[in-house]
């Protein structure tokens, strides 16, 4: 529901702040005060084409707010939180439109694309009589309310689950007949492949391996030379070996140690030095005497190693990926040796989807029918009472030539405004005050069904008056009784019936003109209504018979709330 709106700089209004109700809320004013300000204003502020002609007269920009209470709008805190722009059942929106024609966008004060603020608009406000934001022309809104009127939630929902489950088998199907097609060039080339890795069997981590032996053999005669010479430097010579040294000093240190007890430690770090080396010399000694300097183990390791690069090159993989590419060959032929198996038993899985689809499809469509006639019966019924006598209101059912998710066909809204007449689509509708009309009947009758809770009407009342514009106000506030309802209008008739009354004002001091709007307390709705009923020169009857109007309004609707 729509709870503040706010808007600075905007055609003529220079600031204006709105606190608005749940119920109906007429908006009043005389003619060219500007009552369609605030329609234009929201359009705006959901999305529509900014353009900088919507500046006030003097100023930079054009600065259009609003507040929406989301605790009836699951879609719409669907929708936001989906986004990461949710914000504790409220939703605040924001439009800047600067004098060069760009505008800024947010929600929940986070910049948006006007894309945004059109998806979001679509789940918060209904503008009839206004095409940009008539959700009653989408056929997809069409179908939906149907559906909405007829309570099919669930078999809506048991539909697209079934849809999807045989579209998911029927491309799985696709593409396993699509590989079977393919299948004896692609299982030779497999065995193929496969006896060439098998010949090589290479082991997991055995190219690491080959490679550090290689490395090794390859450099043998370096590493047993120079570990030859290390020992004989450590502990073999019969002169400088490194063990020797430390023995003599060791020996050396015993007698000075007598003398000063201060060495110790000097001998003790001497005596660890002379375990290292000689734990040194032992290893060392076993590395050289375990090296292997046969020329043939190298050949045979250069050989092997050779292959299994020639092959990775093959198949453009790294040489140690070759035993993880044999798996999946493997994998891929097992598959391909039982694909026909698979492959039949996927056609029935198909045809076994196929017939659970239609049958909840055709369940679906009974449904869809059987409600198409009740509703399409009842708005023509109210249609002669909202000044459109004669006028039919039929709902089609288009069977589709493919299935789809939402079922196998397509509804559209068809009317006739006037007797005679063939029957249109209603986006065909070319009166706006026609197209108010019929979708107030639509909305009254599915108001319990409906999705949007804020609905503004504009142009509702052209080109009736007395008994029917009298109908037309009870219809809204019936409607209001459910949802949110802003109705701009010139018929008393229909103000009368409002639970709360707006009025618009344009002032003007021979320079600037701007507009304000006023929200009525009793006594000014009843002099509004009067001025409504008999223009600018208020008499004792014109005000006794808006009086007289309220009252009777305020009596009729609380023998119907009671």
């Amino acid at each position: 529901m729509l709870t503040q709106l706010r808007i600075r700089d905007f055609a003529i209004v220079e600031e204006l702040e709105l606190e608005l109700t749940a119920g109906m809320t007429a908006v009043t004013g005389e003619t060219g005060a500007g009552k369609s300000i605030l329609v234009d204003a929201i359009g705006l502020l959901l999305g529509d084409r900014a353009d900088s002609g919507v500046i006030r007269h003097g100023a930079e920009r054009t600065d259009i707010s609003a507040v929406f209470d989301l605790d009836a709008l699951p879609t719409a805190r669907a929708w936001l939180t989906e986004r990461d722009l949710s914000d504790a059942g409220e939703c605040h929106l924001r439009r800047v439109v600067a004098r060069n024609g760009r505008s800024r966008n947010y929600i929940n004060g986070v910049p948006q694309p006007a894309q945004a603020l059109r998806e979001l608009g679509e789940r918060l406000v209904d503008i009839h009589g206004q095409h940009e934001h008539q959700s009653l022309l989408r056929r997809e809104a069409q179908r939906q309310l149907l559906d909405d009127y007829a309570g099919n939630a669930e078999f809506v929902a048991e539909v697209a689950e079934h849809y999807r489950s045989w579209s998911r088998l029927r491309q799985e199907w696709r593409d396993l007949r699509q590989a079977s097609q393919e299948r004896d060039a692609r299982l030779d080339i497999l065995r193929y492949h496969l006896r060439e890795l098998a010949a090589l069997s290479l082991a997991e981590g055995e190219v690491a391996e080959l490679e550090a032996e290689q490395k090794r053999l390859a450099h043998a005669s370096q590493l047993l030379e120079t570990g030859q010479r290390l020992l004989v430097w450590l502990s073999e010579s019969d002169e400088d070996a490194v063990a020797d040294r430390l023995n003599q000093s060791l020996r050396e240190l015993e007698t000075l140690n007598r003398l000063d007890e201060r060495l110790h430690p000097v001998s003790e770090l001497l005596n660890a030095a002379l375990i290292q080396v000689q734990e040194a010399s032992g290893e060392l000694r076993s590395y050289v005497q375990a090296l292997d300097l046969d020329p043939g183990h190298l050949a045979q390791i250069d050989q092997r190693l050779n292959a299994a690069h020639q092959l990775a090159r093959k198949h453009r993989v790294d040489a140690g990926e070759l035993p993880a590419l044999r798996a999946r060959f493997e994998t891929e032929l097992d598959g391909l040796e039982h694909s026909e198996t698979r492959l039949d038993a996927l056609q029935q899985a198909v045809k076994a989807a196929r017939v659970t689809y239609q049958e909840s499809a055709d369940q679906l469509s009974e449904r869809r029918a059987a409600a198409a006639q009740e509703l399409g019966e009842r708005v023509s019924q109210a249609l002669a009472g909202l000044g459109m006598p004669g006028g039919r209101f039929n709902i089609t059912l288009e069977r589709l030539e493919k299935p789809t998710v939402s079922g196998q066909e397509a509804v559209e809204f068809l009317v006739s405004a006037n007797p005679g007449q063939p029957l249109r689509p209603l986006s065909k509708v070319v009166s706006g005050g026609e197209l108010s009309r019929i979708s107030l009947a639509i909305q009254v009758i599915t108001a319990r069904a409906a999705r949007i809770p804020t609905l503004i009407f504009d142009e509702v009342d052209t080109g009736i008056g007395g008994g029917v514009a009298e109908v037309v106000g009870r219809q809204l506030r019936t409607l209001g009784g459910n949802r949110q309802v802003l109705c701009v209008t010139h018929l008393p008739q229909v103000a009368a019936q409002a639970h709360q009354q707006l009025k618009v004002e344009k002032q003007t001091d021979g320079e600037n003109t701007h507009t304000q709007v006023l929200s009525l307390e009793i006594g000014e709705r009843i002099t509004e209504i009067a001025r409504m009923l008999g223009g600018l020169e208020l008499t004792a009857n014109t005000l006794a018979h808006a009086q007289e109007m309220v009252e009777k309004a305020a009596v009729s609707i609380m023998e119907g709330e009671s």
